[in-house]
């Protein structure tokens, strides 16, 4: 009777809902599953407590410090710790910063004469055949000249290509340009192959050696723009400790780290 009784399905008894008046009232009942688990969180926590006081009764005595109250920590978690250096004198801080100064200068006088033979270099053209004129400091607007040889660079005036009060070098282009067109209107004689054959290769060789020029200059400027970066942040850095160094003679006034203005200390009359 019993193996009949088993064969049957049964049907399964479910906990009951929650009648939603005492939700209203008394708020969400808990079920049995919410309990276990509950439960198995509560007994988790007994068991590390437990295991917590055995090791705090367990543990040397002589292992406390008073580090371990009076460490701090940064907004970032970090731990805040003396590492030992020692605070160094005002009159040994002002000897570092006078060396400091004094290597600035002389990295500063040699990015000065770097530049000044750049300059030259690019003005006189040692390495390419060209004459650049930048101006007095190199700072104004620029006109550069090419040149075909070494001959008609030592020749080459400025007054005379930019012209006083006479033809600009558009004027004279647009002449050179009507002459050109003068002569074309002749005909040309005809050219045999091997004459063909030079004239093209001479023709490819003045466009490299143009382009091997304007690639060389490129190149040197934008050597020449990094060293003035390199020379503009140097002097700032001077300035800097120069300014530094007058706030620790008390010669000058100025700000300190906490944004507050100070000035310099005057004698009593």
């Amino acid at each position: 009777m019993s193996s009949m009784r088993n064969a049957v399905a049964r049907r399964n008894h479910k906990e009951r809902a929650q009648p939603l008046e005492r939700e209203r009232k008394w708020g969400l009942l808990e079920k049995r599953k919410d309990y276990k688990l509950r439960a198995a969180d509560h007994k988790e926590k007994k068991k590390r407590i437990k295991l917590l006081k055995q090791k705090a009764a367990d543990r040397n005595p002589d292992e406390f410090s008073f580090k371990m109250i009076n460490s701090q920590v940064d907004s970032r978690g970090r731990k805040v710790a003396d590492r030992g250096n020692q605070a160094l004198s005002i009159d040994v801080v002002k000897l570092l910063k006078t060396q400091d100064s004094g290597y600035i200068r002389t990295m500063l006088q040699m990015l000065r004469k770097e530049r000044e033979e750049l300059e030259q270099m690019l003005v006189l053209g040692k390495d390419d055949v060209r004459a650049l004129k930048d101006g007095e400091h190199g700072k104004k607007g620029t006109h550069r000249v090419y040149v075909g040889d070494v001959e008609e660079q030592n020749k080459f005036s400025a007054d005379e290509w930019i012209g006083k009060g006479g033809e600009r070098p558009d004027e004279q282009a647009t002449e050179e340009v009507d002459e050109d067109e003068e002569v074309e209107k002749t005909p040309p004689k005809k050219l045999s192959k091997k004459q063909q054959d030079a004239r093209l290769l001479a023709e490819k060789e003045k466009r490299n050696l143009t382009r091997k020029r304007q690639r060389t200059q490129e190149r040197a400027a934008a050597h020449l723009e990094n060293i003035k970066a390199r020379e503009r942040e140097l002097v700032a850095v001077e300035e800097e400790l120069e300014k530094q160094r007058a706030k620790m003679n008390n010669t000058v006034g100025g700000v300190n780290k906490n944004g507050v203005k100070f000035k310099v200390r005057e004698r009593k009359r």
